[in-house]
C-alpha cells in the first residue's frame, strides 16, 4: 500500500492524475488503478473527480496528514539506513579548530565511497581519554600527544592575542609586548607555560578557552589567546589586545591508536592533511 499512498499525496499536491503521473514516471491509467486500490482498501473516497478538476473529498483532507506522514517517516527511514551503512569514523577536537573539523567532514562526505563523520568537541585531556577508551577513532590534539598514540597532520595556531579584563590599563594599548607582562598571572590552558613570556603561570583546564575567559573577566589573570578565537568571542567583560611575543603558538596534530587503524582512517589522515593545504 505504500507506493498507492505515495501517488494519493502526489496526486492531493498537484490536484491533477496526469501531472502527478508525469512526477512519478507513471502512466495515468496506473495512477488512477492506485489511486483506485487504495480507496478500495481503506473503503474511503479520495478525490472527487470531474473533465475540469479534481478536488480532495473530506475523507481524502483528513486522511492525506496521515498519509505524508508515511511518507515523511520512510524518506527518514531511507536517509538514516544510508547513514547506517556507510562506513564512520569518529573524531574528538578542541573547539578552537572547529572550522577544520567541519572541512574534513565535508571532504569525507564529498568522497566516493563516502566516509561519515561523528564530531565531538572536547579538551585535550578528554580526548585522549576517548581516544585510549576508544570511544573516538581519532582526535585532533595539543602536542606533545600522550606516549602511545600515532600522530601526523601538525599544524599550527599562532598566539598573537592578549585577554584581559574590562577597564584594565593595557586595553587601550595598541599592542603589547612580552616585556610588558612581567608582574602579571599568565593564564594557560593546558599543563605547560607558555614559552618564553614572564609573569606567574596559572594552569587551567585543557584547550577550555571560554572558561578561561571566565577567570580573565573576574580578574584572576591574563590569557594568550589566538586572534582564530578573538574573531568567535563577543562579550562585553573582556577585551583584547595585540600580542607582540615573538613565535607563540599552539601545536595540534591528529592521533590515533596503532592498534585500530582502519582503512577509513586513513582516508581522514589524508582528510586533514588536504585540509591543511587547500584552507
Amino acid at each position: 500500500m505504500l507506493r498507492e499512498i505515495h501517488c494519493f499525496t502526489k496526486v492531493a499536491e498537484r490536484l491533477s492524475f496526469s501531472a502527478a503521473a508525469a512526477d512519478l514516471g507513471m502512466s495515468q491509467p496506473a495512477m488512477s488503478q492506485a489511486i483506485t486500490r487504495l480507496e478500495r482498501a481503506t473503503g474511503s473516497r479520495m478525490f472527487e473527480r470531474s473533465a475540469r478538476e479534481v478536488r480532495l473529498t473530506a475523507e481524502g483532507k483528513a486522511l492525506l496528514a496521515y498519509a505524508e506522514q508515511v511518507i515523511e517517516s520512510v524518506r527518514a527511514f531511507e536517509v538514516e539506513a544510508a547513514r547506517l551503512a556507510r562506513p564512520t569514523i569518529h573524531l574528538a577536537y578542541p573547539p578552537l579548530v572547529g572550522t577544520l573539523a567541519a572541512r574534513i567532514v565535508r571532504r569525507l562526505a564529498g568522497r566516493s565511497p563516502a566516509i561519515g563523520v561523528e564530531l565531538r568537541a572536547a579538551g585535550r585531556s578528554a580526548a585522549a581519554r576517548a581516544l585510549a577508551d576508544g570511544e573516538v577513532s581519532a582526535a585532533i590534539l595539543a602536542t606533545p600527544a600522550p606516549a602511545p598514540f600515532v600522530t601526523a597532520a601538525r599544524f599550527h595556531v599562532t598566539v598573537d592575542h592578549l585577554a584581559v579584563p574590562a577597564g584594565h590599563r593595557l586595553e587601550s594599548r595598541p599592542k603589547v609586548t612580552a616585556d610588558e607582562l612581567g608582574g602579571h598571572v599568565l593564564l594557560t590552558p593546558g599543563t605547560r607555560p607558555w614559552p618564553g613570556l614572564p609573569g606567574r603561570s596559572r594552569l587551567v583546564a585543557d584547550d577550555d578557552f571560554a572558561a578561561a575567559l571566565d577567570l580573565v573577566a573576574a580578574g584572576a589573570g591574563l590569557l594568550p589567546i589566538p586572534q582564530l578565537l578573538v574573531r568567535t568571542v563577543r562579550r562585553d567583560d573582556v577585551r583584547f589586545v595585540p600580542l607582540e611575543a615573538g613565535d607563540l603558538r599552539i601545536t595540534y596534530a591528529l592521533a590515533w591508536s596503532r592498534e585500530r587503524v582502519t582503512p577509513e582512517l586513513m582516508a581522514l589522515v589524508q582528510a586533514v592533511q588536504d585540509a591543511l593545504w587547500t584552507r
